[in-house]
């Protein structure tokens, strides 16, 4: 079995869309694959009652525990290779990881960013996006690199930007489209993957 290890900071709405999609598309019949752990920067993040829910182990660990960002992600990779993860997946996992993090998990980690990458990195995307006077938004699957917020792109969903939008009803509707294009991008990724 192919696990999946799912990493959030808070609600984990797209790790539960992920969640929902291999129940429903019989990920570990189909692809051999199965969502094993999630795991969370804080105690307090919502997302770990729903895993908990499903049957799927949890563990916290608290950044503001450790000494550097080393020791965390150190801390992190180890919890995360009691899985034997076949694939990582940020799902709101608010932390830039460490080259050697990143380095460590190099072509099976997966994120999620609020917009149609390469533009606007970082924070702020959907504000960023109003601003620049942009006619559309969206949400972009990438594999994870050193450098924040590139990777090669494995989906993108547009959503346009009304003339009222604000960043909190952009950001609504654009969290929509995440929920459909994230799960499929990992269910391809892992048919991807060898067996």
């Amino acid at each position: 079995m192919r696990n999946i290890v799912i990493l959030i900071s808070g609600s984990g709405s797209n790790m539960a869309a992920i969640v929902r999609a291999a129940e429903r598309g019989h990920w570990a019949q189909r692809l051999n694959a199965r969502v094993a752990a999630v795991l969370s920067n804080r105690a307090d993040a919502p997302g770990l009652a729903f895993a908990q829910d499903h049957g799927i182990a949890t563990q916290v660990l608290d950044h503001k525990a450790f000494a550097s960002r080393e020791d965390f992600d150190a801390a992190l990779m180890a919890e995360i290779d009691r899985h034997a993860p076949a694939l990582v997946v940020l799902a709101g996992f608010m932390r830039i990881l460490t080259p050697g993090f990143v380095a460590h998990y190099a072509g099976r980690l997966l994120n999620i960013h609020p917009s149609l990458l390469p533009a606007f990195p970082g924070l702020n995307t959907h504000q960023r996006a109003i601003d620049a006077g942009c006619r559309f938004a969206g949400a972009t699957v990438h594999q994870v690199t050193a450098e924040l917020d590139h990777g090669t792109i494995l989906a993108q969903a547009v959503v346009p930007v009304l003339a009222d939008d604000t960043a909190d009803s952009l950001a609504e509707r654009v969290l929509g489209q995440e929920h459909i294009i994230y799960p499929r991008a990992v269910a391809e990724f892992l048919r991807g993957l060898p067996s």
